[in-house]
């Protein structure tokens, strides 16, 4: 969350700069409330000061100050009452404000005003029509989307065979890529969590509805960000760890409740999926330099598979609740003949960590400061299998597999039945 002093301040500002952002998210109670804790409190401190004046007379008091003492005594009550039930709330309404966005952020409505940053690769030219997905992976025998529903209801998709194998190739190939040659250490995290967790990532309370939870309170994780962030909440780091890496690959779950009727078809947006998580640590002054590089290590999956793509920068209104700036990465999908997203990363400056309490101190005796987190998908195992069997698609109906991938894969392709 931000600072409570900043949002005091830049309050009007940020409603006037971001009204795509801000104006229906809670920031207009938060100055109503704030400014009449802050009267109330002015006041508070006038009848405790009223009532000390009075209580230090030695002589003793006449019937008219015994009165006004017992009149003050029920003033500073109420007093002390509205000033907690105006603090409870404008906690409330400080977990409903989003992050201020990055002086880059363009600025704008909707997914129209993102920023087009760089494109890599060209787009095979077919010399047949690709078919999509999911007309391909149940022609190879390998997606079984009716099994999926049957067992569990829309949006799951059982993987077969090759499929099967092909995701479990990709998930290693992208955990060795980013714990041997980017620096990451890897983690293996429980994928359920508990409300804390949650709240310092910044799901709860607003996204309550696209999470699911169990009986016991606890809920199945949508990312592993949230456990992986929470490693160190509550905790002051040293300077000298920063920056901290680190690489998860996990199942996640995602009830979608805000993405009725979008991309019902195939594995675009499922229910349950697995994703290679990338999460780190810095100090203030280092984290764009870090979002840039955690951003190119997502990249550099989708290079070494030979996979075209496209990054842009999310506007302001089309940016999640908890980012400062956010880089899509799109990869080009042939059988839907468009680019589709495959990561996020994102820098959430000491949003996060606010929330969790995650600080970090320069030297021994100094006051701790909260760091930065940053996070991206390096990948979503899902949408790059879908990626890897549209764009290497041949002419006889096989897939042929990636060179970077083979050894994972043990094969080079997937055949025909």
């Amino acid at each position: 969350m931000l600072a409570r002093e900043r949002l005091r301040s830049e309050a009007e500002s940020l409603l006037r700069e971001f009204p795509e952002r801000y104006a229906s998210s809670g920031i207009h109670r938060f100055v109503e409330l704030d400014r009449d804790r802050r009267e109330s409190v002015t006041r508070l401190e006038e009848k405790r000061r009223r009532r000390n004046e009075l209580t230090a007379v030695r002589a003793k008091p006449d019937p008219e100050t015994i009165a006004e003492m017992k009149r003050l005594k029920e003033e500073i009550r109420g007093l002390e009452e509205n000033v907690e039930a105006r603090e409870s709330e404008l906690a409330a309404a400080e977990r409903s404000i989003p992050n201020a966005p990055h002086a880059t952020v363009p600025r704008g409505k909707d997914e129209s005003a993102n920023r087009l940053e760089r494109t890599w690769g060209q787009p095979r030219a077919f010399d047949f029509p690709p078919q999509p997905h999911w007309d391909l992976g149940p022609a190879l025998g390998i997606l079984d989307f009716e099994r999926g529903v049957k067992i569990a209801g829309a949006r799951f998709t059982v993987l077969r065979g090759a499929a099967a194998r092909l995701s479990r190739a990709l998930g290693a190939f992208m955990l060795d890529l980013h714990t041997r040659e980017h620096g990451y250490e890897e983690i293996l995290p429980p994928v359920l969590t508990n409300a804390e967790s949650l709240f310092g990532t910044g799901q709860l309370p607003k996204f309550e509805d696209d999470l699911f939870k169990t009986r016991e309170g606890l809920y199945l994780i949508s990312t592993a960000e949230i456990p992986v962030t929470n490693l160190h909440r509550d905790e002051i780091l040293r300077e000298d760890a920063l920056p901290i890496r680190y690489a998860a690959m996990t199942s996640c779950f995602r009830s979608e409740a805000g993405a009725a009727g979008r991309d019902t078809r195939g594995m675009i947006r499922q229910h349950q999926f697995d994703k290679v998580e990338l999460v780190a640590f810095a100090k203030p002054e280092s984290s764009y330099e870090i979002h840039e590089a955690l951003t190119r290590h997502a990249e550099e999956v989708l290079r070494r598979l030979e996979l075209p793509y496209r990054v842009v920068t999310l506007s302001t209104g089309d940016m999640g609740f908890n980012p400062a700036k956010t880089y899509d990465l799109e990869v080009w999908l042939p059988g839907l003949n468009e680019y589709k997203e495959i990561s996020s990363c994102s820098n959430f400056e000491d949003f996060q960590a606010r929330r969790a309490s995650i600080r970090f101190r320069r030297a021994e005796g100094e006051k701790p400061e909260y760091l930065h987190t940053l996070n991206g998908s390096g990948l979503a195992i899902g949408r790059t299998l879908v990626a890897v069997l549209e764009n290497y698609q041949q002419a006889d109906g096989s897939v042929e597999i990636p060179a970077a991938l083979r050894p994972y894969f043990g094969g080079d392709r997937i055949p025909r039945p």
